[in-house]
């Protein structure tokens, strides 16, 4: 296999082995993506050097070195082994190109003898009396407390990402309007101050409780009651000063993200078709806009400051393994204010494999290598800051992508599509400082076509692999220690599903003709692992797997609240869009009896190692 200039592979393997050459029309078409096809992309301007913690390692000549602290340091013939971890720059006296210096610790966060069980959560399905329609960040709370009760290490939960802030809410949380940023629909209203005495306020609440009843969440109706709400509360209580010191600490981020927000409200959905002048940032136009909007762009800044205070607050029990997901809505926020880093017109998926046969599109712009390297991966860096929060650990979806994506060309699909390659080295490095900064741990979504080195290299890193019964030949006993261990994910069917035979089922029921010999293969392996005859109760499968699961020497293994109640549809089924309700299938009992639950508490006994 060889790459170009560009980083684009010559072809690929699939999962049967067979090679893929990659087209001369899609090579151009992706070089084209990336700016000017015919010239290959520069060096950045300020060279990247990536050193280890404590090296002394050799320089060309005398520099200063200006720490991120603002400190200045002298070196002559070597860097000084006591440098800390972060981002620093090296200014050579001979007037030479300043040069980034990365000081990683080589590996990210990973306490010695981790042993634990999590719970998986979908957070919007998770409803209590109290919620307005869906789950939001108190029930988050309290699932952590529920769990904590229960000795669990951490609560995993799905992607707090903002949608598109519009009357139509994307479901996906994997095709968010910003990773950065999060979603104002999980707002517990009645926290926010001056909520719990406004008799508006309580009567909207009355009207969204009522939305816990239907099976399915109703973002639209949700969103359109929370924001009432959010609007009444901040006419009639205002800012604070609180608010106006952690506005001022975000800084220039959470200033472009607020003023997206107020400029998509006024101009609608996709950026590309506002007013020229207002399609950049950084645009005169868009400076005139925030302030002729001033309070509107407030708004959105002070939602995003209730958000992280409730966030926060749902950390205390436990800590959470949040998620992070691959890409961003190419209309949304991260967008438009990275659009010089992304590939224009380019959409990331996957080639075809043995689970989609037709292979995948995601509908997400892939940062273009050059470029991310020319930002020194500052962008990178802000969204793993943020994501890891207070501790606790991130899942980076489809971990893969640190060193390629794979590429589908404008107007093409995934049949035209080609890996493109990162500087994972690079990558990592960033990764490590900064879950060592946050003291996170970092399990890495390496489930497809992985290549072996890729599984090398993120072992070396420190971050853990994920592992499923789904997937894996071996046994639990014999999964890596450096591990995620589950059954499966929301993409693939529940435990229940495959018993019963439902999630086969469900698939023609969404139009889609299921592999029975794949499902089958599944249903023999649960009864290889459980020693249950064909005829078993499903509650006692379920127990009986997870049972099996917590063998593995892994440092976490985790259940899905669909597994630990045996349900049987997942909640996502890939390759369906409007056929059947992703992400919005609610659990079908309020979040109380979820902890009460008598096959709950048996799974949690079967996971508690």
């Amino acid at each position: 296999m060889a790459t170009d200039a560009w980083g684009i592979d010559d072809g690929y393997h699939d999962v049967a082995g067979r090679w893929h050459p990659t087209s001369e029309e899609t090579r151009a078409a992706l070089r084209a993506a990336m700016g000017d096809g015919e010239v290959p992309p520069p060096e950045p301007a300020s060279p990247l050097w990536v050193v280890r913690a404590g090296a002394a390692e050799p320089l060309l000549g005398p520099c200063e070195l200006r720490l991120e602290t603002g400190e200045v340091l002298r070196a002559q013939h070597a860097l000084p082994p006591d440098l800390p971890i972060g981002y620093h720059e090296l200014h050579p006296d001979d007037g030479g190109p300043v040069t980034r210096l990365f000081v990683t610790p080589g590996r990210c966060h990973l306490p010695a003898g981790l042993r634990a069980w999590l719970p998986v959560v979908q957070l919007p399905s998770c409803r209590s009396a109290e919620s307005w329609g869906i789950g939001d960040l108190a029930d988050l709370r309290a699932i952590a407390t529920w769990a904590a009760g229960r000795g669990a290490g951490m609560v995993a939960v799905s992607p707090l990402h903002a949608p598109l802030p519009l009357a139509h809410v994307e479901p996906s949380p994997y095709r968010p309007s910003s990773r950065r940023w999060l979603n104002p629909l999980l707002l517990r209203v009645e926290e926010i101050p001056g909520a719990a005495a406004d008799p508006d306020v309580r009567e909207l609440a009355a009207r969204a409780r009522r939305l816990n009843r239907e099976p399915v969440v109703d973002r639209d109706a949700v969103w359109e009651l929370k924001r009432r709400a959010l609007e009444l509360l901040w006419e009639r209580h205002g800012p604070d000063a609180r608010f106006a010191r952690w506005r001022a600490e975000q800084g220039e981020e959470l200033e472009r993200y607020a003023r997206f927000c107020a400029l998509a409200e006024h101009h609608g959905r996709g950026w590309r078709s506002w007013p020229a002048e207002l399609r950049r940032p950084d645009a005169p136009a868009v400076d005139r806009f925030a302030a002729d909007h001033a309070d509107r762009v407030a708004f959105w800044a002070w939602v995003q400051h209730l958000a992280a205070d409730q966030l926060r607050r749902a950390e205390e029990p436990v800590a959470l393994l949040t998620d992070l997901a691959v890409g961003v809505d190419p209309d949304g926020a991260d967008a438009w204010a990275l659009q010089d880093l992304l590939a224009e017109g380019v959409s990331v998926g996957a080639p075809p494999d043995e689970f989609n046969r037709a292979g995948q599109d995601w509908g997400l712009p892939p940062f273009v290598p050059h470029a991310l390297r020319e930002a020194g991966y500052a962008p990178l860096a802000s969204l793993w800051r943020a994501a890891m929060g207070h501790g606790g650990g991130v899942r980076i979806d489809h971990v893969m992508g640190l060193f390629r994506l794979f590429w589908i060309p404008p107007g093409g699909g995934p049949e035209d599509g080609a890996y493109v390659r990162y500087r994972a080295d690079e990558l990592l490095a960033v990764l490590a400082i900064e879950s060592a900064r946050a003291g996170a741990v970092v399990v890495g979504e390496d489930l497809g076509t992985v290549e072996p080195e890729v599984r090398a290299a993120l072992g070396e890193a420190g971050v853990l692999s994920y592992r499923l019964v789904w997937f894996e030949g071996a046994p639990p006993e014999e999964w890596p220690a450096q591990a995620l261990a589950a059954v499966t994910t929301h993409d693939l069917p529940t435990v229940a599903g495959v018993w019963s035979g439902d999630d086969a089922a469900d698939q023609r029921a969404a139009g889609i003709e299921p592999d029975e010999a794949a499902l089958a293969g599944l249903r023999d392996r649960l009864v290889a692992l459980t020693g249950l005859g064909p005829d078993a109760d499903v509650e006692d499968v379920v127990v009986a797997v997870h049972a099996r699961l917590a063998r593995a020497p892994s440092a976490l293994v985790a259940a899905t609240l669909e597994d630990m109640l045996a349900l049987r549809r997942r909640p996502n089924l890939p390759g369906t869009t409007h056929e059947r309700p992703n992400w919005s299938i609610g659990l079908p009992v309020p979040l109380a009896d979820v902890f009460t639950d008598p096959l709950v508490d048996r799974v949690v006994e079967a996971l508690r190692r």
